[in-house]
This record gives structure tokens, C-alpha cells and sequence, in this order.
């Protein structure tokens, strides 16, 4: 049994919610809901697919990402050759390297809950668009499978990467995602922003 301050920290640790529990994200959007702004819609991570397979060659956008980053000949799990199951991958999170697929989460540098909501636009995207943004290579990377999930949905305000050489490419990487899809951050975020992105160009 390990103690936690609060359940945020449980849950940036790999635990589990009691049923009850609302994160910051969750607390945001119904506040937004309650006052009528008319930008927030609920977020259904299904509204955007991810792993899309457009070459129908079995293996979907994780696979393919496992296979081009590997820094050695990859396995499989199966002799099609879809799913890959060892490797060598580097993390630039938390600066380790892993062997097996199992291991990594594909990341969405900028997450899709993120862009959903708080106004930054992507709630009002056609599902076509969510779905290239969620399988854009410019926003994905290959990152320990509890690193991704203590990061959730948060915006750089709230999460950096652990490994402190990788922050400011990590920063920039966020950065041009936002700007490549014109999404808005609000100007508490880019207040912020605006100060990582100074201290980084020193």
C-alpha cells in the first residue's frame, strides 16, 4: 500500500479513481456546461479515431510508429507481421529505454481532451479533421506507459516532461502542433507559454 497526498497523485501514479472522483478537467467542463458557454461540448474520446490503418497493410498507426523508431530489427507478435512486440525505443519523457512494446503508450503531445475542450477549438472540428489530428506523426510519440498516463490531458501550464533536457524540444513540439491546427490557447496558457518558450530561446 502506498499513501497518497490527494487522489490527483494516486492517479499520476498509475492508481485508480473511486467512482466518484472528478479531476480538475472533468470539474472545468461541467462549471462550463452549468454557465451556458457556448463552446464546450462534451468529450467522447470515440468522436476522434485513432490507430487508423489508411494503407491497409494490418498494421495501424502505433505499429507503424513502433517499427520506424525501433533502434533495432523489430518482433512480432504473429508471422503477419502486424503487431509488433519488441524493439528498442528510446524515451525522451523519462529518458529510458525499453524493449517491449507493451511498455510504450503512443502519446498525443498535444492531448485530444485538450484540444477538445477549454476552448481551444477542436470541439468544433469535422470528424475527419480529428481523425488526422489524432493520427498525426507530428503529434505522437512513443513514451512510457505511465508517463502518458500521469500527463492525462494536461496543457504545458500543468505538465512537463521529468527528463529536464527534453522540456524545451518538448515545448517547442507542443507549440507547433497548436499553431500548425490554429488552436487557441486561453490567456492564462499562453501567458505561460510565452515564458517557457523565452527561457528556452536563452
Amino acid at each position: 500500500y502506498t499513501p497518497f497526498n490527494g487522489m490527483q497523485g494516486c492517479i499520476d501514479a498509475g492508481g485508480k479513481p473511486y467512482k466518484s472522483f472528478k479531476s480538475n478537467i472533468d470539474r472545468a467542463e461541467e462549471e462550463a456546461i452549468e454557465e451556458g458557454r457556448s463552446f464546450v461540448t462534451l468529450y467522447n474520446r470515440n468522436d476522434w479515431p485513432h490507430w487508423s490503418d489508411d494503407d491497409n497493410d494490418c498494421q495501424n498507426t502505433r505499429h507503424e510508429i513502433l517499427i520506424s523508431t525501433s533502434k533495432k530489427q523489430v518482433e512480432y507478435k504473429t508471422e503477419n507481421g502486424c503487431n509488433v512486440a519488441a524493439g528498442e525505443w528510446f524515451d525522451p519523457y523519462s529518458g529510458n529505454t525499453y524493449f517491449k512494446s507493451a511498455e510504450l503508450d503512443l502519446d498525443h503531445i498535444v492531448p485530444l481532451k485538450f484540444t477538445h475542450g477549454h476552448g481551444h477549438g477542436g470541439d468544433r472540428w469535422s470528424r475527419e479533421l480529428k481523425e488526422a489530428f489524432a493520427n498525426d506523426t507530428d503529434n505522437l510519440l512513443l513514451v512510457n506507459a505511465s508517463m502518458n498516463r500521469q500527463k492525462g490531458a494536461k496543457g504545458l501550464d500543468e505538465w512537463l516532461p521529468p527528463n529536464h533536457s527534453y522540456r524545451c524540444e518538448y515545448i517547442v513540439r507542443f507549440n507547433s502542433v497548436i499553431t500548425k491546427y490554429e488552436l487557441q490557447l486561453i490567456p492564462a496558457e499562453q501567458r505561460i507559454v510565452n515564458k517557457m518558450v523565452t527561457t528556452c530561446s536563452k
